[in-house]
């Protein structure tokens, strides 16, 4: 029991430090940074997105 709940730890340690990786990417960041700057555009009417 001990055994599976310590690879399972290293398993799920594995995918998140993956995921940190994946979201700090270079690759990623434009995707991102236009992402967090959608709240601040104005739609087509002139208003900001709520």
């Amino acid at each position: 029991m001990a055994f599976s709940q310590g690879v399972l730890i290293l398993i799920l340690m594995g995918l998140f430090i993956t995921a940190v990786f994946w979201a700090w990417s270079d690759r990623r960041r434009s995707t991102f940074d236009e992402a967090a700057r959608l709240p601040l555009e104005e739609s087509e009417e002139g208003q900001r997105h709520e």
